[in-house]
This record gives structure tokens, sequence and C-alpha cells, in this order.
């Protein structure tokens, strides 16, 4: 078997793609701006270090609400559950206000807390790094609450669940104007 070798870089679709083989959790990420909710879906979430405790997420630059969150300096990321879907595609759309209608409170460290989620970690940014069109941001974890619930919700393929093709769940309202953090 013969392979060409590529002499350019992958196109964003092209990235979108073949990135989208690898199955990720989804998370709801949000912070209080000036006494004003925001937040925003992301899939680009991990756990950075036991000692000191940290996690980072992946924020696109051009997005309203990650420079909202950075500037009041704290944040929960809420693990969705796989029955999460309409949270995630309200998060993760551009249009609509998204805490029109949602139950949520005010965490004790000044954050938004929603509701239904399998974990909420409340942070602080620690260290933000410019990443091409994203930041990586380092938070130190403040308090970690984990909640009951079932399965965790996870995208893979432009869509949520790991299932063959013809059994794939597409996001309610997910497109290409709506985007990841």
């Amino acid at each position: 078997m013969s392979r060409t070798i590529r002499t350019s870089e992958p196109t964003p679709a092209e990235m979108r793609r073949a990135m989208g083989g690898f199955a990720t959790g989804v998370t709801v990420v949000t912070g209080l701006h000036e006494a004003e909710p925001v937040g925003f879906a992301c899939q680009s979430f991990a756990s950075v270090s036991l000692e000191p405790p940290l996690v980072l997420f992946c924020a696109d630059h051009r997005g309203r609400a990650w420079p909202k969150i950075r500037d009041s300096g704290r944040f929960t990321v809420h693990v969705l559950a796989e029955d999460q879907s309409e949270l995630c595609a309200r998060f993760g759309s551009r249009n609509g206000r998204k805490y029109d209608g949602l139950e949520w409170t005010v965490s004790q460290w000044d954050t938004p807390a929603l509701y239904g989620a399998l974990l909420r970690v409340h942070a602080e940014v620690d260290a933000v790094h410019e990443a091409g069109d994203h930041d990586v941001v380092i938070g130190r974890v403040l308090e970690l609450e984990t909640l009951d619930g079932d399965r965790p919700m996870l995208f893979f393929r432009g869509g949520f669940g790991v299932h063959s093709a013809h059994e794939r769940v597409a996001p309610a309202r997910w497109g290409w104007g709506d985007h990841w953090g």
C-alpha cells in the first residue's frame, strides 16, 4: 500500500472531522460578570494535577462568554449527564439568552451553579495560555461537587453518544454557527 505524504496543514474542516473521532465528555462553563450570568458549552476539559488541584479547559478567543469569565476570575465547570442535550444546545448556541427560564443558583464561589450535572468543579483562573484561536485555561480547584447522576454526555463524530452512524443523535440546534467554547 502506498501513502501520499501531505505537505500542507489540514484545513479547519478536516481537523474538525478527524478530531471528532475522539469521544469527549461535554461540559458547560459558567461565571458571573458584573452580576450577570454567562456561560458556554465546552468539550475541551481535563484534570491537570492532583497537587495542587488543577483543571483545564479551552475557550475560543472569539466567544462572548469566556472574556467575561476571565475578567471575573472564577468559573464552574458542569459535567453534563447523558439526558442534558437541551442544556448543551442552549449553551452551545449563539442565539437566545442562555439563562432565560433556566433554574440555577449562585454558588458560594460567586458562579452560576446549574442543576442536573454529574459534577460541578468550582475553580479560579490560575493561568491562561494563548494557543492558536483558543486560550488554554488552567483553573485551581476550590471545590468539587459530585452529584447524583447516571451516564455522562459524550460527543463523538458530530453527535451525542457513541453509536453507529445511523444511530447517532444530533444535537438540537447544533450546526456550524454553534460551537464549543
